[in-house]
This record gives C-alpha cells, sequence and structure tokens, in this order.
C-alpha cells in the first residue's frame, strides 16, 4: 500500500526540483515523506536521463548579464531551458549567474563549445604550434603527436564547457550544467554569449579579471 503525501508535499518538492508532479510524488512514497532522500532520488533519476534530455528543444530562459566591479568588464549570457516554470527557479538563476562569472574569469574563453570553434582557428592554431621551436628536432610522427595533445588541450582552454568550475574546480561546466538537468528535469543549453570589455583594442596595462574574480569567489 502506498503511503499518502500530501499535495503540499508534492507542490513543496516540485519547487525545489522542478520536477514533474507524479514523479515528486512517486520520489515522496519511496523516500516514506523523507524530502531530502527524495530530492536526492529525483536527482539520480535525472542524472540517468541527463543525456537524452539534452535533444529535446529549449526555448525558454532568461538572459543574464555580470558587470565586474569597477565596470571595465561584463557578459550577456543567453541561457535556455523547455518550460517558463524552470526559467523562473531559483537554481537555474543562480546557474546561470555562475555561467556569466565563469565567463569573466576564463579570459581564453571564446566558445561555447569545442564543436562551435572554426575550421580557421584550429588550423591557426595547429599552424603555430607546427611552428615552435622545441619541436624543429623532433621526428614527423613525435611531432605530429605533440602538436595534436597541445591543440586539445588549446581547444580545451577556449571552450566553456570544458573548463574546471571555479566555485567547485573537481567538476566542468558541463558537468554542472548535466546536474542542473538532472536537477529541474528539462534541457538546458547555453545559446550564446558576449564578453564587453572596456577600452578593447585600445592599448591599456594588463589587468587580471579572472584573479579578481576568483579573489571575490574565495573571500
Amino acid at each position: 500500500m502506498c503511503m499518502h503525501i500530501s499535495a503540499h508535499n508534492v507542490k513543496e518538492l516540485r519547487n525545489k526540483t522542478g520536477a514533474g508532479m507524479m514523479n515528486c510524488k512517486k520520489a515522496l512514497q519511496a523516500s516514506k515523506g523523507d524530502m531530502a532522500l527524495a530530492i536526492e532520488n529525483l536527482r539520480q533519476q535525472g542524472l540517468a536521463s541527463a543525456s537524452k534530455k539534452s535533444s529535446r528543444i529549449a526555448t525558454e530562459g532568461l538572459i543574464e548579464s555580470y558587470i565586474h566591479a569597477g565596470s571595465r568588464i561584463g557578459v550577456l549570457l543567453e541561457l535556455n531551458c523547455e518550460t517558463d516554470f524552470v526559467a523562473r527557479h531559483s537554481e537555474f538563476h543562480t546557474l546561470a549567474k555562475n555561467l556569466a562569472m565563469q565567463i569573466v574569469a576564463c579570459p581564453d574563453v571564446e566558445y561555447i563549445s569545442k564543436e562551435d570553434i572554426p575550421d580557421h582557428i584550429i588550423s591557426l592554431e595547429t599552424k603555430i604550434e607546427f611552428g615552435k621551436e622545441d619541436l624543429n628536432n623532433k621526428p614527423d610522427k613525435i611531432k605530429a603527436s605533440i602538436v595534436k595533445g597541445r591543440i586539445e588541450k588549446r581547444l580545451k582552454e577556449l571552450s566553456l564547457l570544458d573548463q574546471a568550475f571555479i566555485r567547485n574546480p573537481d567538476i566542468s561546466i558541463a558537468n554542472l550544467i548535466e546536474q542542473k538537468i538532472a536537477l529541474l528535469g528539462e534541457n538546458i543549453k547555453v545559446r550564446r554569449f558576449q564578453k564587453f570589455i572596456l577600452g578593447e583594442g585600445l592599448e591599456k596595462k594588463n589587468i587580471s579579471f579572472s584573479k579578481e574574480v576568483k579573489d571575490i569567489l574565495h573571500n
């Protein structure tokens, strides 16, 4: 016989996780009303199906902005989800804010993923690596292997999803988004972002915004 779960508790769990009403009810019944355990169970179930959600269309969401202290650098980010309900969820807003700060903290990031990097950029980076002096006396096969590894590393530096999350370096940004897909039960996509740097293109002193953002997060 299934344990009776109140509508109030189901609604509370839905508000905390964004999961569907029936899934929330089943999770509460399985956990015998333990809210924390129900949330954990929903996360585990979501993680198992996160890859399936990644192909679903996400057209809702929000545009997040982050202006760093001193107003010298800012980021506009569009983060998409599937429903307006999740778009209003505090976890979704926090994710958007963290992603915007992450972009400021990673000066090399220019693309969402490695797949977004144009072929001409990859060709240019490859040409640069092949031309480095430390490879001059290497056999062609060894040289090609070294360049391949360096290019893979460089492409990760350019990709937002491949960055270590500044608040928890044990996971990548891709992992972070997967966790939120699991928690909220919807596909989540970074659609686009744009950095704005004061005086960009003009000659001026070098400023490490990355270090400043990291210092703020750890204080």
